[in-house]
This record gives structure tokens, C-alpha cells and sequence, in this order.
């Protein structure tokens, strides 16, 4: 870390650290189930039958999620071919243009030093590089309500000019309309209560003469309808689906089997927020200490921004880590704003007991062994392997920012923290590929391949794994299962076998073969014959008819 970082060159190569580290991983690790293979295999499916309107999944009609992420991951695999890395790409991309976004917006409101370390915070933080490497609809989502939410402040602070109200009001329209592409209807929702909050709060109805309602309405309209319309022109029955069941019921029911208690999110947004967490409470105390005014207050957006978000799904009858992402970069940039205003001797002594969580995961990879059963334990002990590099290059990272606070230079301080934290991050989500025979069908693939021909059928029975298909290249008759694809089976039934519908066809046909879970391989063996394993290991079993 050079002792003064002056000049531009310095920056230039913090960055180029950053997209050697990002990117630098996305090909190493198998797609995993659930959201990896299914968010792949949709855009594999769209390349394969031309049809870009009515996304498919197992070549089922699949509407959970618009498809906006769908598009672009089947143009990379139009224009790179069908690669993990490919199958990563969007979200990839994304994670980083949000970091650069708050390095921008830090920078344009508040100062260098803010978006400097808005970038840094957001940069490392761990649920925040995890979901930017992994195959979901989330990171995209993020990046375009980031945007938006961005967008309105740029349009809004005090120093901005009638042409850049009016060009940034147009950019945060835009942004939500694909986020709504990117996710549904959140994506629009979601921030406009936001708004409606903070001029409630603030007393603040003059900013709404500044929002450009008519053309930013009409420009959202025309970027995000068009899908809308001709999806449900080619699917009637798409309306009713996307927006009550997968809106709706999914907020308020806990039909998705996502149920958590409503303090769920707070351990996720504990952990996640690593390595800032300590900073977290402060920044937020501040943020909300900023009092009422006519004129527009940034920090008090940012946090009724993330504290509603927060709040909004924390109440939800559905819960997953990672939608709570949005509210990274809002609280990225209040920590920026905390750290830059902050004594560097008290900054270590918030940073020093992070010691012990990097020393606490050091000792926790040497029993890594026992987190599966005695069948995975050879996997989790290679993965504690990459714990262990992990966890000794933070202790590195963090002693060297230790170094510099002591020192008082809070720049290098924190590059220190935010660079060590993002390869540590890397680390652990890289060494997960350990884990692949746990959590992916790619080495399932490789084993049936010679055995599968284009005619010959392969059936899943009593299951599906969607990064099987992916990897093979090729929906699968789904056999007594339903799951996510309930829907699709309900408009095209034809399409899904009861178990005595697939053994006649077992037995009808020339040449065919089936994959199960070694779980309900013993119980089904005498009702299919003949048979002939191919492949068996702790979840899966291959047969073929000889």
C-alpha cells in the first residue's frame, strides 16, 4: 500500500485490484442449485428456441421473474457460448457498476474522500460481493434501484442545477423501470415509498415539482411495458400469475416455504455487512440526528431508504439473504460519511475487535468436517482448507489497516480493510466449489454423456436439478414432481409423467434413461425393469435401460 497515495495512478490501480479479484473467479466454481441453474438454464432455453417473449424453464412456461436478466446472460451466451462465467456475467457486471456508482455519487455530493470509501465499504462487504457472484436476480435489481436511488439524489442536493435535476430525474426513471424488468413490481414500489416517507418526515412537498412526473412517467412506461404486453398477449394467463401470485401471495402467505421470524434479517445484515459492522450503528445514529428542512436532506433519504426496505421485508411472509441487498449501497454511503468525519484513533479501536471474528473463523475451518454427515465430511474438509487461507489473509489485511489507523492515515487504512475483506470474500465463496458434488449435477453430466444420444430420453423422477439440464443442454420429463414448475405443468400437463405413465414408456422405449435421488432408489428398483446403473454417488442415481 504506498504511504501516500497521492496522484491519479494510485486510483487506476486500486481498480484494476478490484476487477482482477471481482472477476477473476467467475469460471472456477459449477453453477449450483437452486437459483444458478434455473436463472441459467432459462437463458439457455431462450437462445435455444429463439422465443425471447415467454421465458421457459425445463421448457415449461416459467413467469415468476421478468426478463430482463434472462436477456442478457442469453447474449453472452450467444456471443461467449455457454460458459459459468457467462452464466455469471450480468450479475457480475452489476456488482461492480454499483460499486462505481457510489464511488460517483459519494463523490459528486459529499466529496472524493465519501465516494472513495462508499466504494470501499460497499465493495467488501460480504453479503454484498457473495450475491455479485452468484448466479440470482438480486445483484441486478440492486445495482438498478441503486441507480434510481441515486439518480433522485443527485437530482436533488442542493448544488444541482435545473439541467442536472432534470437529466439525473430521467436516469432515476429509467433505473426503476429495469429494475422492475429486473425483479417486478418492488422495483417501482418500493422507492416510491420511500419517497412518500421521506416527504412525510421531512415536510418536504416541493421536491415533488422537481420529480418530472409527466416525462419520467412516460419513460418509464416506454422501456418497462412493452414486455408486459406482449408476454401477456402471447400468455393470457401470465397476468394473473406474475402479479397476484408472485407478488402478492408471495408477500403475504408463506406458500414459497421461505417463512423466517421477523428478526430474521437483522443476524443476516450483522454478518453481511462485514467488515463494517461496528461502524454500522453510528453512521445510522448520525444519519438520523439530521434535522427537519425545506430543503432537500440526503442522509435522512439514505436512511428512511434502507430502514423501510429493511422493515419492508423483515414483515414479508417470504425471506431469503438477499433481498435485503438494496439497502448496501444507501448505508455504503452513510458509513462513508462516518468514517471520513471520524477520529482515525477511535476508527481502530471500532476496528480492532474484528481480530477476533478473522481469528474466530480460523478456528472454526479446522472443524469444518463436521458441518455435513459423515458422507460429505471429505468436501467440508477441502473447503476448511480455503477457510483457513481466508480467514489468514483478513487477520493480514486487517493488521495492515490496524497499522495505518495507528498511524493515522485513514485512506490507506481503509483500502487495506476493503481490499483484504473483498479477497476474503473471494476466497471463501471460490473454496465453495468444494462443495460442488453437494450442490451441482455438472460432474452427474459428465459421467452420462457418452451413454445419452439426441433421441434419447432422459427422465427425472420424483426430482429435478435445473444445473443438470443446464450442463446437459436439454430439458428432462419431469416424473411425479412438480415444485416451482407447478404452474407450467398446469398449462401444458402433457409435458409431466405420473410414475406408471413412465414406466410404460420405460419399457416401450428402445433406449432411455433416468436420474433419481439415492434416497428413493432402493424403495423404486423392482418397479423398473430392466435397469442398469451408470452412475451413483450420495444424491443421485443414474440408470439407463440396457
Amino acid at each position: 500500500m504506498m504511504a501516500q497515495l497521492r496522484g491519479k495512478g494510485w486510483l487506476w490501480a486500486v481498480l484494476l485490484a478490484v476487477m482482477v479479484i471481482w472477476f477473476g473467479n467467475l469460471e472456477y466454481r459449477k453453477l449450483v442449485k437452486p437459483d444458478e441453474g434455473r436463472y441459467a438454464e432459462i437463458s439457455r432455453e431462450m437462445v435455444a428456441s429463439g422465443d425471447w417473449t415467454t421465458p421457459r424453464l425445463n421448457d415449461l412456461k416459467y413467469f415468476e421473474k421478468p426478463p430482463l436478466q434472462y436477456w442478457t446472460t442469453a447474449a453472452a451466451f450467444e456471443v461467449f457460448g455457454l460458459h459459468n462465467w457467462t452464466a455469471r456475467l450480468w450479475t457480475a457486471l452489476t456488482g461492480l457498476f454499483g460499486i462505481l456508482l457510489a464511488y460517483y455519487t459519494g463523490r459528486r455530493v459529499w466529496g472524493g474522500e465519501v465516494g472513495l470509501y462508499a466504494a470501499a465499504v460497499l465493495g467488501s462487504s460480504l453479503l454484498y460481493v457473495m450475491i455479485g457472484h452468484m448466479n440470482s436476480l438480486d445483484m441486478g435489481l440492486t445495482f438498478f434501484m441503486a441507480l434510481g436511488m441515486s439518480g433522485f439524489v443527485l437530482a436533488q442536493h442542493d448544488g444541482a442545477t435545473a439541467r442536472e435535476n432534470r437529466l439525473w430525474m430521467h436516469v432515476a426513471w429509467a433505473a426503476l423501470a429495469l429494475a422492475v424488468l429486473s425483479k417486478g413490481l418492488i422495483g417501482i414500489v418500493l422507492p416510491g415509498a420511500v419517497l412518500v416517507l421521506y416527504s412525510l418526515i421531512q415536510r418536504d412537498w416541493a421536491l415533488w415539482k422537481r420529480l418530472h412526473l409527466i416525462t419520467g412517467t412516460l419513460l418509464f412506461f416506454a422501456i418497462a411495458a412493452p414486455w408486459f404486453v406482449a408476454v401477456s398477449r402471447a400468455n393470457p394467463e401470465f397476468a394473473h400469475f406474475f402479479f397476484i401470485h408472485e407478488h402478492f401471495e408471495r408477500f403475504l402467505t408463506t406458500e414459497h416455504k421461505r417463512y423466517e421470524p421477523w428478526w430474521w434479517f437483522l443476524p443476516v445484515l450483522a454478518v453481511g455487512i462485514l467488515p463494517w459492522l461496528i461502524n454500522l450503528p453510528e453512521a445510522v445514529w448520525q444519519a438520523g440526528k439530521s434535522s427537519a428542512s425545506v430543503c432537500f436532506q440526503p442522509q435522512r433519504f439514505l436512511l428512511i431508504w434502507a430502514v423501510f426496505i429493511f422493515v419492508f421485508f423483515s414483515a414479508s411472509g417470504s425471506k431469503l439473504a438477499s433481498y435485503i441487498l438494496p439497502i448496501f449501497p444507501a448505508l455504503a454511503l452513510l458509513m462513508a460519511l462516518q468514517i471520513e468525519r471520524m477520529n482515525p484513533r477511535r476508527l481502530f479501536w471500532m476496528t480492532l475487535p474484528l481480530l477476533l471474528a478473522a481469528l474466530g473463523l480460523l478456528v472454526l475451518s479446522q472443524f469444518a468436517d463436521r458441518f455435513g454427515d459423515a458422507d460429505e465430511a471429505v468436501y467440508y474438509h477441502e473447503y476448511a482448507r480455503w477457510l483457513a487461507v481466508a480467514a489468514l489473509v483478513w487477520l493480514a489485511g486487517l493488521a495492515l489497516g490496524l497499522y495505518w489507523l495507528y498511524r493515522q492515515r485513514v485512506r490507506s487504512a481503509v483500502l487495506a480493510l476493503a481490499l483484504s475483506s473483498l479477497l476474503f470474500s473471494q476466497l471463501v465463496i471460490t473454496g465453495h466449489n468444494s462443495l460442488a458434488p453437494l450442490s451441482s449435477a455438472w460432474r452427474v453430466a459428465q459421467q452420462v454423456q457418452p451413454f445419452l444420444k439426441p433421441d434419447t430420453p432422459f427422465y427425472s423422477l420424483y426430482m429435478y436439478d435445473n444445473t443438470l439440464s443446464f450442463y446437459l443442454q436439454r430439458p428432462m420429463p419431469l416424473v411425479s414432481f412438480a415444485d416451482e414448475m407447478l404452474f407450467g405443468l398446469q398449462q401444458e400437463p402433457a409435458k409431466g409423467l405420473s410414475f406408471d405413465a413412465f414406466t410404460a414408456a420405460w419399457r416401450a422405449a428402445p433406449q432411455a434413461l433416468a436420474i433419481t435421488e439415492t434416497k428413493y432408489w432402493k424403495d423404486m428398483q423392482k418397479q423398473i425393469a430392466p435397469t442398469e446403473v451408470v452412475y451413483q454417488d450420495i444424491q443421485y442415481v443414474v440408470i439407463r435401460k440396457p
